[in-house]
């Protein structure tokens, strides 16, 4: 244990703690919903999602009320939307079997869907004062500094390390001002590239710093390389509506609208594909009249290119699961990704330079 880690760290957090809407109050539930949404997001990303959330749902009982569409609607934007759905889903067994109240023991708030083991820490020991720690990658490279821990902090043994070392640094009664200084002092001042020890409060005892390996540190597995997959999509329009379907409710963008696309899996031309992907999986005849564009995305894990293509359908007998026709100046109302929001916003613009 590091004697005055804890003195100098809250000391300067009360100097510079960031602005953040959901410091303004300790209620639970808006602390819960501001760390759903900051895993893996930037506080400035977040602020005016939670903000909106906060408006539409103010409680967890007008969230457990909710629909999904207005929950995704909400987070539209904002990614890994598997996050607004299991914070409904959370919020439905709270209100069953919590009497309406969050609980405040990790052990029973790791039990709520989308609620792991840093999640949990940061809101026991922010909303319930409980002497828990947490980590983030803010807090794993200033540790991983701090200690000048010489192997993969991401990796199951490097956390190990890691949740010792906080576990032994915790102060009593103060762990939430701890663990949110930890995050603050990793996103203004021990940054992943340029760090600014000089202006640090714990330069004095860091480790490498001492050594001068500050930049090396934290050691993280290498990422493998992201896989590239090419779609063919199409653009179905029956008058001035357009065809949107439902993605599964499970899964990437679950539950989100699209328009109808499919992964390229061989080396057949993609309009071709198209046509015969079309007549085989909805038994309609379809011809394809003019390319609408080329759309590209980088998800998470892989990157995206969609080719995509105006279509008129040859047969009447369409009937694609979860589909609806949408008129174009109501397509924005539907929840989407942003792909699918960007070929909509197309469209809206084609029809309103057509009129």
């Amino acid at each position: 244990m590091v004697n005055n880690l804890a003195e100098l760290l809250l000391e300067w957090y009360a100097l510079y703690a960031r602005k953040m809407p959901w410091r303004d109050h300790l209620d639970p539930y808006a602390i819960w919903v501001s760390e759903i949404m900051l895993q893996q997001t930037r506080v400035n990303t977040v602020v005016p999602y939670f903000e909106r959330w906060m408006n539409m749902f103010p409680g967890i009982s007008e969230l457990a009320n909710s629909t999904e569409a207005d929950v995704l609607a909400a987070w539209e934007g904002l990614g890994y939307y598997s996050r607004a759905r299991n914070l409904r889903l959370a919020a439905q067994i709270i209100m069953n079997e919590y009497q309406g109240r969050l609980p405040g023991d990790v052990k029973e708030l790791i039990r709520l869907p989308g609620v792991g083991r840093y999640t949990a820490g940061a809101i026991a020991s922010i909303a319930f004062k409980a002497d828990e720690p947490t980590l983030d990658g803010n807090i794993r490279r200033v540790f991983a500094r701090l200690f000048d821990i010489r192997e993969s902090v991401d990796t199951p043994s490097g956390e190990k390390i890691l949740w010792t070392l906080l576990n032994a640094e915790l102060p009593e009664g103060r762990a939430g001002d701890f663990n949110q200084g930890l995050m603050d002092l990793g996103a203004t001042l021990c940054t992943p590239q340029n760090p600014e020890c000089g202006q640090c409060p714990l330069c004095g005892i860091c480790q490498a710093r001492a050594k001068g390996v500050q930049t090396e540190r934290p050691i993280l597995k290498s990422k493998p390389i992201q896989p590239h997959f090419t779609y063919v999509g199409a653009i179905i329009r029956e008058g001035n509506r357009y065809l949107l379907v439902k993605r599964p409710s499970q899964g990437l963008l679950g539950g989100m609208w699209e328009f109808p696309n499919y992964r390229v899996v061989n080396e057949e031309a993609a309009d071709k594909y198209l046509e015969r992907l079309m007549a085989e999986r909805y038994g309609v005849k379809v011809k394809i009249t003019s390319k609408q564009g080329i759309f590209k995305h980088a998800y998470t894990h892989f990157r995206l290119t969609l080719q995509l293509y105006n279509v008129k359908i040859l047969t009447d007998n369409l009937a694609v699961p979860d589909m609806c026709w949408v008129p174009a100046d109501e397509l924005l109302n539907y929840p989407m990704g942003k792909v699918a929001r960007q070929i909509s916003k197309t469209l809206k613009s084609n029809e309103k330079r057509q009129l």
